[in-house]
């Protein structure tokens, strides 16, 4: 018996959950909350126990505190919403799992990364874990989806066409965000549900531990940070100044400066909650005197997060292009993650000591690499070209494989594929 909802719009991890569920006896489907990890575990799933189910003064949770298994019978695949709450369900899961071996018995969904200390086992052969994210366009069908990632780097070739998206709708997009149960509301409401999620994740879930209000008021200055430097390799330094800033002493310096060991706890309370993502830098093992920056660039696990933190409106964006050109990177390279796993693929950046840098890129698990750009509009493209066929021909002469593909991402316009091999990829014409 099926459990999937009315309403239902495929994903694009659908099929890695299929495909795992006939590999792993259970599945750990993680990522930011309101991604719709649950709507989409039901949907492979026939039955359900909801660890926070409020149902008998929460029931659920306390019998899965006194004992975890109690709560693992029933239909297959069966889905435990929430693990986390009580973490002893993992060694039940995995115990289980061993005593009666079978593939495809658990779907477990977890929003927030419980301390490795609290289970005892990795699970390593009986639970696969696959991150989930927000929607991408495709999956919104904000997206035509005529273009293939796959097919890009098979280096297949397309007519060109026009993939009209005005600045106008695109910045709707992004304010808007890729939450499922916000594609129905009317876009100029949308940012409100961002901030008011913001709101409930600092309340109810960075601090947990009921810490001083003092706390929040620093988390909330950095993830304002995070945001004016969305998408890139900003230091702790870097971020604890920021945070720092000129109204230091107008409160007391106590109540207002956030150390740089702060900034690093609060980063890993962020990472562990999904609400930013680190792309790690791209190593293609050059021998040669070229030095690589090493840091990870940071990213909101959804670009409506970081526009709300920064407390703007679209016509703000609108005004101020430059700040929308970060949040819409912010917006392809969620997509482009998304796109890439659906292949097995992993999402870097590049960076070297002469500066070449590269937004994105997506290595595939062959050895396969490709290159891409992201700019707002047409006027960049060239210059985009440019820097990718340098790093083609840079990776080339260190004896690095050529890339299978290099593509600029648009913010819409004239899809095609230049006379030196680059495509350009309005990102409202992709998909995985």
């Amino acid at each position: 018996m099926s459990l999937k909802k009315s309403g239902y719009l495929n994903r694009i991890i659908d099929t890695k959950v299929e495909e795992y569920l006939q590999l792993f006896g259970a599945i750990l489907i993680e990522g930011p909350k309101w991604c719709g990890k649950t709507w989409t575990s039901l949907s492979h799933a026939n039955s359900v126990t909801y660890i926070m189910d409020p149902a008998g003064d929460y029931s659920n949770r306390t019998l899965a505190g006194i004992n975890p298994s109690l709560l693992l019978p029933g239909e297959t695949p069966r889905v435990i919403d929430e693990w986390q709450e009580v973490p002893g369900i993992w060694d039940a899961v995995r115990f289980n799992i061993d005593q009666s071996p079978g593939y495809g018995k658990f779907i477990l969904t977890g929003s927030v990364l419980p301390p490795h200390d609290s289970y005892r086992h990795s699970g390593t052969g009986r639970i696969a874990t696959l991150q989930m994210r927000p929607m991408t366009l495709f999956e919104s069908t904000d997206s035509s989806g005529a273009i293939s990632l796959g097919a890009v780097f098979k280096h297949e070739s397309f007519e060109p066409f026009i993939a009209n998206m005005d600045l106008h709708a695109l910045i709707d997009l992004t304010v808007r965000g890729g939450w499922p149960e916000t594609l129905n509301l009317p876009l100029e409401k949308a940012g409100i549900v961002a901030t008011e999620y913001i709101n409930a994740i600092i309340k109810n879930e960075l601090f947990r531990d009921d810490q001083s209000k003092r706390d929040q008021l620093k988390m909330r200055k950095l993830m304002r940070s995070l945001a004016r430097n969305n998408a890139t390799m900003a230091s702790l330094n870097t971020l604890s100044m920021d945070t720092d800033g000129v109204n230091r002493h107008e409160q007391g310096e106590e109540e207002v400066y956030i150390s740089r060991d702060s900034v690093a706890n609060y980063l890993k309370n962020l990472r562990e909650t999904f609400i930013i993502e680190e792309i790690p830098p791209w190593d293609p093992g050059i021998r040669s005197r070229t030095v690589l920056r090493q840091a990870c660039k940071r990213i909101f696990s959804d670009p409506s997060l970081a526009i709300a933190s920064l407390g703007i409106t679209r016509e703000r964006l609108i005004e101020d292009l430059r700040t929308f050109g970060f949040m819409f990177e912010n917006l392809c390279l969620r997509d482009l993650a998304v796109y890439a796993g659906f292949y097995g693929g992993n999402l870097f950046h590049y960076r070297d000591n002469s500066e070449l840098e590269v937004d994105a890129i997506i290595e595939m698990p062959g050895g396969e690499w490709g290159a891409f750009e992201i700019k707002l509009g047409e006027a960049q493209v060239d210059k985009a070209a440019d820097e990718l066929l340098r790093i083609k021909k840079k990776m080339i002469s260190a004896g690095v494989r050529a890339p299978a593909c290099l593509a600029v991402i648009t913010g819409g316009g004239l899809a095609r594929i230049r006379d030196d091999g680059v495509y350009v990829i309005p990102i409202n014409a992709m998909r995985h």
